[in-house]
């Protein structure tokens, strides 16, 4: 009995650590006002200004690439955090979903030094089609995402603003993702 309280008592630790270390359950759902704001003093109150930084292969990607023309989804990750790469999964989905309607998916690596060569292999074992980039000096997860939420998924409409933000992920989040995705692109989801 002992060994059974013992190891409950392990359980919740390692529970509880994983729960801290990929942030909290918050979104804000289709339709409801983003509660992030850009850390940028030079951006507009909602808009996000605009970055650059190195894809897995050392390719140089711009937000401004897509802004204006596609609606742009967002995704902070990080190798050690496993609700990220279930997310991811479903990103490739929606991706490959909704590419041709003019969605773009961007995930962004928060990996530090020590765990950033572990991303490109991760990213390539696993065929992920759409930009990966990495955060080397953390600007733009400063930028856009200071408390280091994993996962944290925004969504940029074409006017570039942030009209949907959603931490953590658990199965089923996808569905809120795509609906808020849909919606940023004027499409509706009533049949």
């Amino acid at each position: 009995m002992r060994n059974v309280h013992l190891l409950l008592n392990i359980l919740s630790v390692l529970v509880v650590s994983a729960l801290v270390a990929c942030g909290p359950a918050l979104s804000t759902g289709p339709g409801e006002k983003s509660t992030t704001e850009p850390a940028d003093d030079n951006s507009e109150e909602g808009e996000i200004a605009d970055f650059a930084l190195k894809d897995v292969d050392g390719k140089t990607v711009a937000l401004s690439d897509f802004l204006g023309d596609k609606v742009i989804v967002i995704s902070f990750w990080a190798t050690w955090c496993e609700p990220c790469k279930k997310e991811m999964v479903q990103l490739q989905e929606l991706y490959d979903l909704h590419k041709d309607k003019g969605v773009m998916m961007i995930s962004i690596s928060m990996d530090e030094p020590e765990t950033q060569g572990d991303v490109r292999p991760y990213i390539k074992q696993r065929g992920y089609t759409y930009p990966i980039l990495i955060d080397a000096e953390s600007q733009v997860t400063n930028q856009l995402n200071p408390r280091r939420a994993a996962p944290l998924t925004l969504i940029i409409d074409r006017a570039g603003k942030v009209v949907w933000t959603h931490e953590s992920y658990v199965p089923g989040d996808e569905k809120k993702l795509e609906a808020a995705v849909l919606e940023a692109l004027g499409i509706s989801t009533e049949s």
